[in-house]
């Protein structure tokens, strides 16, 4: 098969920065190469808005593809830089990957939703993480809707959760940014403080150090010192462990284009408690019997759901049956890496 190349963030491999968009492309890239060369190009850059060095240092790794060459694109990098993707597009098959619109980032830059779309339109096909994304990539932006695909991203089989003590072990995955809502988290938490629970936190942070400040004054003020934990980014054995040790996974998210947490979650059988965002709503799905193995609820009324799972001995035990029978249904990564193969 002809080779692709990957054009990925620079920091794709940062330990300290661990994101869901860096999981999808490095486990694309992986699936990829079991079937065809795979040329990465890691750009260094404050991306989406990177200096001039960085865009230089992009318009030369693109110049070095051969002619009809194929190149995946992670959006973050491309979408902001259209000076640079459009002069390429006619030269090169390019596709762009879009993990969440960049307009959608709680503080965005307001120009970025242009050069967005800009880049976009310029793209030979245009994957998105999700049917919602799809759809909004399409309206939003005036894509054509053939150019545009739903891969959605996968989770490894593992092993039941066996939790905490069923109840009380509280657990949010995701980068400390207002855009992951963690400051609506300690808020909802704060209204159930008389209840027993811990939560822990885990995640970067390093991408909105005032933001880990607002959160952490947060906590003070309510009182939760000991009982909601920022733990920093966890990857590999230690990821696992704190999900093993999860009774429900909670997603205060302000936007989300798809929720990889939610489906890492649902391959333990823990029930999830979001936002009620559409991209949430597709990654938690349903049962066979059309059972939801969670709660979605709006952002004012985080602190009921979690009043409600605390106290509902009996909505406790049919989301858990919930969770366990989605479990075997959740998206693998080896279907992501086919339906990407698809439009490549």
């Amino acid at each position: 098969m002809r080779p692709v190349h990957v054009v990925l963030p620079g920091n794709v491999d940062d330990p300290a920065l661990p994101s869901g968009g860096n999981l999808y492309d490095r486990r694309v890239c992986s699936g990829l190469a079991q079937g065809r060369p795979v040329h990465e190009i890691a750009v260094p850059g404050s991306w989406p808005l990177p200096s001039r060095a960085s865009r230089g240092a992009l318009r030369r790794e693109l110049a070095a593809v051969p002619d009809r060459g194929v190149v995946l694109l992670d959006g973050l990098v491309a979408c902001g830089v259209p000076d640079v993707i459009v002069a390429e597009s006619t030269r090169l098959r390019l596709v762009v990957l879009v993990h969440l619109p960049l307009g959608d980032e709680r503080g965005a830059a307001p120009e970025l939703d242009a050069r967005e779309r800009e880049t976009l339109h310029a793209a030979a096909a245009v994957v998105a993480t999700s049917a919602w994304t799809a759809r909004r990539l399409v309206e939003h932006h005036g894509l054509p809707a053939e150019r545009v695909h739903v891969v959605v991203p996968g989770a490894d089989p593992a092993p039941l959760a066996p939790g905490t003590d069923g109840v009380t072990g509280l657990l949010c995955v995701g980068s400390l940014t207002a855009t992951k809502g963690q400051d609506l988290l300690v808020e909802a938490l704060g209204e159930v403080a008389h209840l027993g629970w811990s939560c822990t936190v885990v995640g970067p942070l390093l991408r909105d150090p005032a933001y880990v400040t607002s959160v952490r004054e947060a906590i003070t003020a309510h009182g939760l010192h000991g009982r909601v934990e920022l733990t920093g980014p966890r990857t590999g054995d230690e990821l696992a462990a704190a999900f093993a040790a999860a009774d429900l996974l909670v997603m205060p998210s302000r936007a989300e284009s798809f929720g990889m947490v939610a489906v890492e979650a649902l391959a333990r059988g823990i029930p999830v408690l979001a936002t009620a965002l559409d991209g949430i709503r597709e990654a938690v799905g349903r049962t066979s019997s059309g059972a939801v193995p969670g709660l979605l609820v709006p952002h004012e009324h985080l602190a009921d759901g979690l009043r409600r799972w605390l106290c509902d001995d009996d909505l406790r035990d049919g989301l858990r049956a919930a969770a366990r029978e989605r479990r075997p249904t959740v998206p693998t990564w080896d279907s992501t890496v086919r339906l990407l193969e698809g439009v490549l």
